[in-house]
């Protein structure tokens, strides 16, 4: 029955109305059987509240780095198994994207998130918040401003410290829906971080319709910016146009002192990466 459905997923990936017959040994069949391990691993840790939060800090690329007002973070996810070791967030994300989990776990992030700003009220005047990942399938989802806007009343979390980030394939593929929602969270005081910007065909076209606050630079381009003077002038181009737009702009992977400097040279408003801070779990966080 298992392999059934898999051949039945594999032809519905496949474009629908055709007959896919399972074969054992077929590479792709036995990446989605691995694929599908992981959605049964992921329904179990939801079921025993083994996903973790984490956070990583976003400062200003200019002027002082220390902890300040305008520092905030990053939500991030990771699993642990049943064994009690941590699982590398891809492979959980890619099964639940391919088998409709991600709506389940952008609630169960929000609902976590915004139970720790309420309770951590104290802490929130000393950094600029939180910014929470939400994927395509939520966007697409007209239940989920609603969700939103329930657990924003619940935990009486301030709308000024929450930034949505959405990724910019997730946003041009339901590009009415992520400007319904982004419209909606805006009149209420959120801001919004556009993911992974410049992987798409038509960005420049697109930013301009989208209602974000951020521009966050894909890390593709910012990884090897020493070494690559092509990945140098994307991130110029992106950060100029960005600001030409509004916005302000963000690097992400800025892994090393070098890459700093030259995310300062450029003139990006903050960076993101392990030369600025490593994930830590956010129950730790110290402000």
């Amino acid at each position: 029955m298992q392999f059934a459905d898999e051949a039945c997923y594999a032809a519905k990936d496949a474009g629908r109305n055709r007959v896919q017959e399972y074969e054992l040994g077929d590479a792709t069949m036995m990446r989605r059987h691995g694929v599908m391990e992981w959605v049964t691993q992921l329904d179990k840790a939801l079921e025993d509240d083994r996903l973790i939060l984490n956070c990583q800090k976003i400062v200003p690329v200019m002027g002082d780095m220390s902890q300040g007002i305008d520092n905030h973070y990053e939500i991030l996810l990771t699993m642990i198994d049943e064994l009690g070791d941590t699982m590398p967030p891809t492979d959980f994300i890619i099964a639940a994207e391919t088998y409709n989990r991600m709506t389940v776990i952008d609630r169960w992030v929000i609902e976590r998130v915004f139970h720790w700003m309420s309770v951590n009220r104290d802490k929130l005047d000393h950094f600029s918040g939180f910014s929470i990942n939400v994927s395509g399938h939520s966007v697409n989802d007209e239940t989920f401003p609603d969700f939103v806007l329930e657990q924003f009343s619940k935990s009486q979390a301030p709308t000024s410290k929450v930034c949505f980030e959405i990724t910019e394939t997730a946003a041009i593929a339901n590009i009415d829906n992520a400007v319904d929602f982004m419209n909606r969270m805006k009149i209420i005081g959120c801001q919004f971080s556009l993911d992974d910007f410049g992987t798409g065909l038509s960005s420049y076209s697109y930013l301009r319709n989208l209602p974000v606050d951020f521009v966050k630079i894909d890390g593709v381009f910012v990884k090897d910016i020493a070494t690559n003077p092509g990945d140098y002038a994307v991130v110029r181009s992106i950060n100029e146009i960005g600001h030409y737009m509004g916005k302000k702009t963000i690097a992400e992977y800025v892994e090393s002192d070098e890459i700093l400097k030259l995310m300062q040279e450029i003139g990006v408003d903050y960076a993101q990466g392990y030369c600025i801070e490593k994930p830590l779990p956010l129950e730790d966080l110290r402000i």
